[in-house]
């Protein structure tokens, strides 16, 4: 240990492999896979993001991934610091020394190098990190102590041996080290031609740093197989909540003399009917306008403009079905419309049967699923005086996704 001295702090996140375990061949390489909606290394650089310590964020990326790298760094959660990016090499060992080259220079007295393919750490470790750094500690390796019983196996399959596991770890990344040291060292083993070393703390070793161990964390895996990323897909699903959205939609139109009138695209014979530019189906306009209103695109007028000749007359089944589309076209999934009915007259509940069965057959949802109401208003006010019919409607829609 060392005495105290200034500290600022440099991130470096290696990120230039091909992960060919994980399939890269086929799927890209393995740290621009997408758990829980983002690439892998968006999670990770979130976690370094969002820490609230100074810090300067350096990303080693493969030449050919710059593309993939600019949208997963789009996609992070949090403003926080400039990340900046630097081209890696043949080796993960000197994917670090270019890294460590490109905070050269920056002021900074200590750097944490971090595998882009663990995207579960957090700040209680990078803290636990920090404050060991400050300390004065020259390389710091965080662990976990192995719990597993280990055998030594012979070429042909057989074992050899149990290996005793007191005193036994397993690294894991943030590896951290005091900033010249470790560049120095870095560039001395690539001098020298090793390029043997599995970890930055066996290269600090090599050089001479004493390395402190520091308590790891559980979660903190590296993504290395297929498997790895399904089930860290698995994990963030399972515990992300769900994107449940409750749209509201309201509509009224007049009455006047005539023989019908449509509503949910039932006709219902009756001594008036109602006045719109379309069919005036004031339930469908009000459900369109609660469909819509779940992936905020508008209102039923920004769409179908009433001064449109096009739409004269026209059957709303043709606005619902359009909203119905740009949900699913966000990725949506309706899971219920409800609309409630006020009027004095016609009865509705002779249709409502009817209506639900339209509801369903619109929205290409269950029956279950659609709910027709109505009551009428006393007699009070313009739909008292039958002057107008009016609906209220509530669309749920589950999303998965970004919306567009």
């Amino acid at each position: 240990m060392r005495a105290k001295e200034q500290f600022s702090c440099g991130v470096v996140i290696v990120a230039a492999g091909r992960g060919e375990r994980a399939g890269a061949l086929q799927d890209g390489p393995k740290q621009y896979r997408a758990i829980g909606g983002r690439p892998v290394i968006t999670h990770t650089l979130d976690v370094f993001a969002t820490w609230p310590m100074e810090k300067t964020i350096v990303v080693v990326i493969h030449p050919d991934d710059e593309a993939l790298f600019a949208h997963a760094k789009g996609l992070i959660s949090s403003d926080g610091p400039d990340i900046t990016f630097v081209h890696g090499g043949p080796t993960r060992q000197l994917s670090v020394l270019a890294g460590l080259k490109a905070l050269e220079g920056s002021g900074i007295t200590n750097v944490m190098i971090h595998d882009a393919v663990r995207p579960f750490i957090d700040h209680a470790l990078l803290d636990r990190c920090a404050a060991a750094l400050k300390d004065g500690a020259d390389a710091l390796l965080p662990a976990i102590a192995v719990a597993d019983t280990l055998k030594r196996g012979s070429a042909d399959g057989k074992v050899l041996e149990t290996v005793p596991r007191a005193g036994l770890y397993g690294a894991q990344t943030p590896q951290c080290f005091r900033f010249a040291p470790i560049l120095d060292a870095h560039a001395n083993a690539a001098a020298s031609g090793r390029a043997d070393f599995t970890d930055d703390a066996s290269i600090a070793e090599w050089a001479g740093m004493p390395v402190t161990l520091i308590e790891g964390l559980v979660d903190n895996v590296k993504l290395t197989i297929k498997r790895d990323i399904a089930m860290a897909d698995e994990k963030l699903t399972r515990n992300a909540l769900p994107d449940v959205r409750t749209g509201n939609g309201y509509d009224v139109h007049q009455l006047i003399d005539g023989d019908g009138v449509t509503l949910c695209g039932i006709f219902m014979p009756h001594d008036q009917t109602l006045l719109g530019h379309s069919d005036a189906d004031v339930a469908l306009h009000a459900l369109t306008d609660a469909l819509l209103a779940t992936c905020g695109a508008g209102d039923i007028g920004d769409h179908f403009s009433p001064s449109d000749p096009q739409w004269k007359g026209a059957a709303s089944r043709i606005f619902l079905e359009h909203a119905a589309k740009i949900v699913r076209d966000n990725g949506g999934t309706i899971m219920n419309a409800d609309v409630s009915l006020i009027a004095e007259a016609p009865k509705i509940g002779p249709h409502r049967q009817a209506m639900r069965e339209n509801l369903a057959n619109m929205l290409g949802i269950s029956l279950d699923r659609c709910s027709v109401k109505a009551t009428t208003n006393e007699k009070i006010g313009f739909i008292g005086r039958r002057e107008g019919i009016a609906a209220i409607a509530t669309a749920t829609v589950v999303y998965s996704g970004e919306i567009k």
